[in-house]
């Protein structure tokens, strides 16, 4: 089977990465054919991180770089899309590829109907409310990240939709067990874009990396995040691929604070894999797919309030047997949900039954 990928970055974007660049091999190896067409570039993602902005001329140029890669669909048997092909634009692309007869399988690990439906601007609100409606109900298959947007794709009246959890490589990560023998190590992961989570708790998180003299370390934040933890031990770490599991696995306790917003409701919980795949327990906010994840697996504790986020890290900073529990139990939901090996069988399943089932899905 061949397949156009119409992924929204390369390696560099997390979405992408995980979605569907690291189920590659395992589809190549079970005979898919996949061709990759990532729409944001490195220097797209590059400029993002570094200046928060966009060039509109590169962006244009992407665009219409994307536009020469969509004339060749009928090449293949299949398309992939990450969320929607063309962002900020309507549905138009989508609809041509239905109308062609040719089938596509969306995929979505956020809620991005709200860039739209919930947009401070009236007219794109007007405009564009309903787009990603039409994509996934113009879409032969929808994989969604968890019940959230996989409900919205229902709503929207998707003919098939498919919970897929976003998955870790686990044989990436490696179960470390936590050691009363050093200072504890309280640890996130992210990028500057969502850092401002972290800085929500920062009185919190200051208080108890002083009462159990602990130190924090921030992974992917920008390094002026320390000025808010003023008289705590704090190392910030530029993110790295290469890097990331072993960075994780130095950690005692994972944190996943969230407002409870809509957007947030859409996040999938991949802070709290990756925690887990080290043996690692979460603390994390009741938010979305956080309390199916902790509250299923047993693997660590939710926290609504500051009150809460204060007792749940005072117990796991003074218990280290408790920690050690708790990650065994995150480690073996990896094992058993949570990874790409049990999940990639699942989606090379969505494609051949996409292509074997009746002409309407």
């Amino acid at each position: 089977m061949k397949i156009l990928l119409l992924s929204k970055y390369s390696r560099k974007g997390a979405s992408s990465r995980l979605r569907s660049l690291q189920y590659l091999p395992f589809l190549a190896a079970e005979g898919f054919q996949v061709t990759v067409s990532s729409l944001f570039d490195d220097q797209y993602l590059d400029q993002l991180y570094r200046q928060g902005r966009r060039a509109p001329l590169h962006v244009m140029v992407l665009y219409l770089r994307r536009l020469r890669v969509l004339l060749s669909v009928l090449r293949y048997d299949l398309i992939w899309i990450e969320k929607e092909i063309f962002p900020h634009m309507p549905a138009l692309a989508e609809r041509i590829l239905r109308w062609l007869g040719k089938r596509y399988v969306v995929d979505f690990d956020d809620a991005i109907f709200h860039n739209y439906d919930l947009s401070g601007n009236p007219v794109l609100r007007q405009i564009m409310g309903q787009k990603i409606d039409v994509v996934m109900r113009c879409a032969d298959w929808v994989v969604a990240g968890n019940d959230y947007l996989a409900n919205r794709a229902k709503m929207a009246g998707a003919a098939c939709v498919e919970l897929v959890p976003t998955v870790v490589d686990a044989a990436r990560y490696s179960p470390t067990g936590s050691s009363a023998a050093s200072r504890p190590v309280i640890g996130w992961i992210g990028s500057p874009s969502t850092q401002s989570y972290v800085v929500d708790i920062a009185r919190i998180l200051k208080v108890q990396c002083q009462k159990h003299d602990a130190r924090l370390l921030l992974v992917g934040a920008s390094v002026d995040i320390a000025n808010e933890f003023p008289g705590v031990d704090v190392e910030v770490v530029t993110w790295s691929e290469a890097s990331e599991a072993e960075l994780i696995a130095r950690m005692d306790i994972g944190i996943m604070p969230l407002s409870d917003g809509p957007w947030e409701k859409g996040k999938c919980g991949y802070k709290l894999i990756q925690y887990m795949a080290c043996g690692i327990p979460v603390i994390a906010s009741p938010v979305g797919v956080n309390v199916d994840i902790v509250g299923m697996n047993q693997c660590g504790m939710l926290a609504a309030s500051i009150a809460e986020w204060d007792v749940a890290l005072d117990k796991l900073l003074e218990s280290p047997a408790q920690r050690l529990q708790l990650g065994s139990a995150g480690r073996q939901a990896v094992e058993n949900r949570y990874s790409l090996s049990v999940q990639a069988p699942v989606l090379a399943g969505i494609f051949t039954q996409c292509m074997t089932g009746p002409e309407s899905v």
